[in-house]
């Protein structure tokens, strides 16, 4: 009797129901028709090719765990990666040493500060804390394979993030020398992590690290990654098995830690998926089992995260009442 009655309230407590296609591709279309006239934010400044970008670009792309896609708006258009990439370096380090090395060097634990923060590599007994701030993401660019060769490391990064999205990247020259000459902090922290024998060549690090955040991706390809990572290593379209199935959920965890830094509680509690941010204007959702989300437009909060792209993202999964901390589940059926 107990087991029947606790069985029908698990029942209860979850809800597996079925979407058609259209009605998915409706739910997109009204997210980016509620959201595409707020003007909220403004363009990043402090990187000059960032401020020129036009404002009002804005698409938003699903991809679903067989391939699908759906997407709505400016989804081609190729906007800088920037932040969103530690999360592709992040797996890269991920496949080359091991979740347990990767903890053990670099750590996974949220700072509970800025992105870009000094003090916390200080706080945290010099330890970068996880790859997805931007000392972790040094580290993570230093530790990639081939220790020592700047361009098999680069060809290794780049393969990488192709691996993931299905389609290559393409470096944007002009956000590459506008983060170049801008990147005054990122030197110091460089130099820091060197000065506590984190990293090999520091000049060579921050380089990686500045050429990733300058690659440029479509809105598309970061759903095509973030559905890789929702599959379990298996990029959806491609078919292909890029990282081995154990290290997805690691990746996600990280993600769902920190992906929104300072405020990622803040953006778990209204949203529920684990989420990458990108002061390029890009955010990129995984949740698991499911599908795999990405939201681009330049205007950005105080805290450096894509107004739009948010409120999109949050539409989508409270209007299909998903959460990764509940037990609700959707199938698309044609």
């Amino acid at each position: 009797m107990v087991a029947a009655v606790t069985k029908q309230l698990n029942k209860n407590r979850s809800m597996d129901k079925k979407v058609t296609l259209a009605q998915l591709k409706e739910v997109v279309q009204e997210a980016y028709d509620q959201v595409k006239t707020n003007t909220g934010g403004k363009n990043a400044d402090y990187i000059p090719y960032l401020a020129n970008v036009n404002k009002d670009l804005f698409g938003i792309s699903v991809c679903l765990l067989n391939g699908q896609t759906i997407h709505v708006g400016d989804t081609d258009y190729r906007f800088g990666i920037e932040s969103v990439s530690k999360v592709h370096t992040a797996i890269l380090a991920l496949r080359q040493y091991g979740a347990k090395e990767i903890l053990d060097k670099i750590g996974a634990d949220a700072t509970g500060l800025p992105f870009n923060s000094i003090i916390a590599i200080l706080l945290e007994n010099d330890h970068p804390s996880t790859p997805l701030v931007n000392a972790g993401a040094i580290s993570a660019c230093s530790m990639v394979q081939p220790i020592g060769d700047s361009a098999k490391k680069w060809d290794a990064i780049v393969g990488n993030v192709t691996d993931l999205c299905g389609s290559a990247p393409q470096l944007i020259d002009e956000l590459y020398k506008s983060e170049s000459d801008t990147n005054f902090n990122n030197r110091s922290i460089a130099w820091l992590l060197k000065n506590y024998n984190r990293i090999d060549d520091p000049d060579m690090s921050l380089d990686l690290y500045t050429r990733q955040c300058s690659l440029g991706v479509t809105a598309l390809q970061l759903s095509i990654a973030a559905g890789t990572i929702a599959n379990g290593g298996v990029n959806p379209v491609t078919k292909k098995e890029v990282f081995d199935a154990t290290l997805a959920s690691k990746i996600t965890a990280m993600i769902a830690a920190v992906g929104f830094y300072e405020h990622t509680g803040d953006w778990m509690y209204t949203s529920g998926i684990p989420a990458k941010t990108g002061v390029g204007g890009g955010v990129m959702g995984v949740l698991p089992g499911q599908f795999g989300i990405a939201a681009f437009a330049p205007p950005l909060d105080g805290s450096g995260n894509s107004v739009k792209a948010q409120l999109a993202i949050q539409y989508i999964m409270n209007k299909l009442e998903l959460n990764v901390f509940s037990n609700n589940h959707i199938t698309v059926v044609d």
